[in-house]
């Protein structure tokens, strides 16, 4: 079979090689068979035992993953029970099985494919991944209603490159992260839960590939490319050996970057940027250290309310923050409040269905309606406080208002916790993270209520260019050099030093080795990453000055096309650093 070769998006960089493990394709081929009204009570029964297998192994996934990896990373799986138990479902299914008196493999996958679709369609990238989740589970049903063994990521016994349209909580979760060398998925974009992930694991990665998935075989060979977002297929023997000595040198370039954990981030000119990590559990606190990260410029809290059927207490909660806080301690830890939204508790608390939930009831919009949630929350911050050098910061901040009013609340909390005799910093700063336009273009505003800003260019860009930055056919619209974009955070930059204020980026742009000699020359303050681009950014840091970086803004600032200003940034990295160059 020849060599073929497919464009995606690069997510995750380096090299891998090596042979394909092929997740199950999105559709198991179920036929439809008419049954006899005397059948009915058989399928049904046949339906429930699917059910109550499929949970039993759900719940014997949940206890191996916390025995491995710990109870936060377990609870994922509780969103999936609850698929299991959603009467809605389980009910349409029934009464389709008795009115169309068809096979219930069949009834079951059309019901569960409409609950997929549904969830799908919706913006929040949230409610995104339960359709992932449903699907997950749908599989899981149909594939003890048919007999079918599913595919086993937890014992692999080589060296794999996993293919699949998507990747589930699930199939993540079990996978032996060893024996898993690289990804490639149909669908996704960078920021997409698969990418970061990726990132996370310093696997390297391609995704929103379309439809490759449905283009491979088992066991054949792969390159997957994540620094230029190609994958081969089939590679000759002169393809597998120019990869091979790019693997080989990529593998020497890291060993370079590790060599950096203890040198500070600072400019050849010595004009020092801080250079943080974005964390979402307190396990990831050793890969911060290790990659010798300044610190956590984002901990996102939400994981300790997602796919559960309770809220977390203030203990618990005040136990995560602690113990991320003391482990990364004198360094500081920038808390992020809530960022969920009411519809993302529709398993366990009664909220309105929103029409466009992404641009709803969320983040602090809900908090400021739910203070028995936010209190709860900034009383564990607060007292976390006591512990380390700890920050925090609102997100979704859409005008001075909202920060006024969270402050206030703030203000009730700590008199809470004074007359309780309960210690906490009573200054610890508190910022405003900018990730909507409204924020950005207020930003000397805002800047007279924040203690520092942290911009979110995730969303930032999100709204700004009225893209969906997980939908890969407008992936490539995700353009953090639009002009737009720079002009954006350049005005956020300034009217906060204007104030006095410093400034942190943690979106995804902080983790570019191109964006970030644009961002040190705009006057950025600190960058936060995922811990693994840790090394990349700080050789980016290292390898120029101050006024090259300066200069660089002066001359794409006249610049019209993402383009233009990407090529011309090119230009700099190329001579300040040829080897991450070569890696764009």
């Amino acid at each position: 079979m020849s060599e073929k070769e497919y464009s995606g998006i690069a997510a995750s960089p380096g090299v891998a090689i090596g042979k394909v493990f092929l997740l199950d394709s999105e559709e198991d081929v179920i036929l439809k068979r008419r049954i006899l009204s005397r059948d009915i009570p058989h399928e049904i029964t046949r339906f429930e035992a699917a059910l109550i297998a499929a949970r039993r192994e759900i719940l014997d996934i949940q206890k191996k993953i916390a025995k491995v990896m710990g109870g936060e990373h377990a609870e994922i799986f509780n969103a999936h029970l609850l698929v299991l138990e959603d009467r809605a479902l389980i009910e349409e299914v029934i009464k389709k099985l008795e009115k169309q008196k068809l096979n219930v493999e069949y009834i079951f996958i059309q019901v569960s494919k409409k609950y997929s679709r549904i969830f799908a369609r919706m913006e929040d990238d949230y409610l995104k991944e339960r359709a992932s989740d449903i699907r997950d589970v749908s599989r899981r049903v149909l594939h003890k209603l048919i007999g079918k063994k599913k595919q086993d990521l937890a014992n692999l016994a080589d060296e794999v490159i996993i293919a699949a349209y998507d990747l589930s909580p699930s199939d993540t979760a079990l996978m032996h992260k060893e024996r898993v060398i690289g990804f490639i998925t149909d669908i996704g974009g960078k920021t997409s839960h698969t990418a970061i992930m990726a990132r996370s694991l310093g696997i390297p990665a391609v995704v929103g590939l379309h439809d490759v998935s449905s283009k491979i075989r088992p066991d054949v060979t792969l390159i997957v490319d994540g620094n230029r977002g190609v994958v081969i297929l089939n590679p000759s023997k002169t393809t597998l050996k120019r990869y091979a000595d790019e693997q080989t040198k990529f593998e020497i370039f890291e060993e370079k970057l590790a060599g950096l954990k203890n040198l500070p981030a600072e400019t050849k000119d010595g004009c020092r940027v801080s250079l943080a990590a974005n964390i979402e559990l307190p396990e990831d606190v050793p890969s911060v250290i290790a990659h010798g990260a300044d610190g956590i410029g984002l901990y996102r809290t939400e994981f300790l309310y997602m796919n559960r059927t309770d809220l977390p207490t203030e203990e618990e909660q005040l136990k995560s923050y602690r113990h991320v806080v003391e482990k990364i301690a004198p360094q500081s830890v920038i808390i992020r409040t809530l960022d969920l939204g009411g519809d993302k508790f529709l398993s366990h608390l009664q909220f309105p269905r929103e029409m466009n939930p992404f641009l709803g009831w969320r983040a602090i919009r809900f908090c400021l309606e739910r203070l028995d949630v936010f209190k709860v929350q900034l009383r564990a911050i607060l007292r976390a406080s006591a512990h380390g050098n700890v920050k925090m910061m609102y997100p979704m901040i859409s005008g001075v208002q909202e920060i006024r009013k969270a402050n206030a609340v703030v203000e009730e909390v700590k008199k809470e916790l004074r007359a309780e005799k309960k210690k906490f910093d009573d200054n610890m700063e508190i910022g405003a993270m900018i990730e909507i336009p409204s924020a950005a273009t207020t930003a000397d505003i805002l800047a007279k209520e924040a203690d520092f800003f942290s911009i979110g260019t995730n969303d930032l860009i999100q709204y700004s260019l009225a893209i969906d930055r997980v939908n890969e056919k407008v992936a490539y619209l995700y353009e953090p050099m639009h002009p737009a974009i720079i002009r954006l955070v350049k005005f956020v930059i300034d009217a906060a030093h204007k104030e006095g204020l410093w400034v942190g980026m943690c979106g995804e742009m902080a983790g570019d080795p191109v964006s970030a000699l644009i961002l040190i020359g705009l006057g950025l303050n600190e960058l936060s990453t995922s811990s693994v681009m840790v090394p990349e950014i700080k050789k980016v840091i290292r390898s120029v000055t101050l006024k090259e970086a300066q200069d660089l803004v002066v001359r794409v600032s006249q610049l019209t096309t993402a383009d233009e200003i990407r090529h011309e940034t090119m230009k700099l990295l190329k001579k300040a650093a040829p080897e991450l160059a070569a890696l764009e």
